[in-house]
């Protein structure tokens, strides 16, 4: 089957895309793979500073590593098929390449639902339950929500996946959007898929809504808890925690709903080719800035990490120790010299940023670290931090 002025094999699927040649829709299409890179870029930047930070080592920043795992992995699946077609003109996609979109997707998709309403339940913890939090919200519950997320939403994948592409398909095999998509491609079945679809949307249903109510009430009880807190700068602290979160579930939600669970009779191949990009594309380019904007410990992370990253740059190696006036030493003994001291040094003030501020902790560092210059000093001279 020719498309496109290209040979395709006639089992071949056929992406008709989401924009046309026109120059405003080339113009269109640059913005959208600006964005994607942005994208790619922002959740690739949070999931570096939450691993570098050891402040961000927390089960709230573990979840929102996560997340930007999950938008990353879905602008990965869509976008570079979308360009390759749109560049080269060869629209066509394999079943088994459907598939695997169709797979991937409803994987991230998914999971990504669930661990919004994991993410809405740790603010819950942390501002109706701060005492309790580190037992209400340990580790091991942590990885068990967070593994718990992706297997719900590999199991969904799979099963619409494999499914739909067990269905015979009339001889026209061109799917109106820029990407396979279920409920797109059951369509184009030349078979009665209606107890399919009611499963489909029944799973749909508890893919989203179950988590959906699971963070209305999540945030329902934060509400109720901060406008009985008498403090104004609490009630302040509160909102900023949470307002990100509401702002991503949100936007991210809304498209889904707006997909899936609407009738069939209000359907439009346009507006789900447009919402589909929105949260594929749009909104995992979102989720990183709300959260570094509105987030003030990650604002800190970035800033520190820039200034250590500044500092290393010009600063270069340490300065030169000497023995006696006019003779240096060798760079073997330079190094191990400022190695250890440096050593010294990141290790206490890595455990006096891990610790709670104190006068106690910061009187140690300072007398530890007179102690580590004190004695290098003694065996090769002035020593500079």
């Amino acid at each position: 089957m020719g498309h496109g002025g290209l040979i395709q094999n006639s089992s071949d699927f056929i992406l008709l895309g989401l924009l046309g040649h026109s120059r405003a829709q080339q113009f269109l299409f640059g913005m959208v793979l600006t964005i994607a890179f942005t994208a790619l870029v922002g959740n690739a930047l949070m999931i570096l500073l939450i691993q570098l930070d050891l402040r961000l080592h927390t089960p709230m920043y573990f979840l929102l590593s996560q997340l930007s795992l999950m938008d990353a992995m879905l602008v990965s699946t869509t976008v570079p098929k979308m360009a390759a077609d749109y560049l080269t003109g060869n629209k066509s996609i394999s079943p088994a390449g459907c598939g695997f979109q169709i797979f991937f997707l409803l994987t991230l998709g998914g999971g990504e639902c669930f661990l919004l309403a994991a993410m809405s339940y740790d603010r819950y913890v942390a501002v109706c339950h701060p005492l309790r939090y580190p037992m209400l919200m340990s580790w091991p519950l942590c990885l068990r929500m967070t593994m718990g997320s992706w297997f719900l939403g590999a199991a969904d994948g799979l099963m619409q996946a494999v499914v739909a592409l067990s269905f015979p398909f009339c001889s026209r095999r061109e799917i109106d959007h820029f990407f396979c998509e279920a409920p797109t491609l059951v369509r184009l079945a030349c078979a009665d898929t209606s107890v399919f679809e009611n499963v489909m949307y029944f799973c749909c249903v508890l893919m989203l809504l179950v988590p959906f109510c699971l963070i209305l009430t999540s945030y329902s009880l934060i509400l109720a808890a901060v406008l009985h807190m008498r403090s104004t700068e609490a009630r302040k602290k509160a909102f900023a925690t949470c307002s990100s979160h509401v702002a991503v579930v949100g936007l991210f939600y809304g498209a889904a709903i707006f997909i899936y669970i609407r009738p069939k009779s209000y359907r439009s191949a346009h507006h789900d080719k447009v919402v589909s990009a929105f949260y594929s594309i749009l909104t995992p380019m979102l989720n990183p800035l709300i959260y570094s904007l509105r987030n003030s410990e990650v604002k800190g992370a970035l800033r520190k990490n820039l200034k250590k990253r500044q500092l290393q740059c010009t600063q270069g190696a340490f300065p030169s120790f000497r023995l006696f006036p006019g003779q240096r030493v060798n760079p073997q003994q330079q190094e191990a010299g400022a190695g250890s001291l440096q050593g010294s040094y990141t290790v206490l003030t890595g455990l006096a940023t891990a610790s709670p501020p104190s006068s106690v902790v910061e009187a140690v560092t300072e007398h530890s670290l007179s102690i580590h210059t004190k004695q290098w000093e003694d065996k090769l001279g002035p020593v500079h931090l």
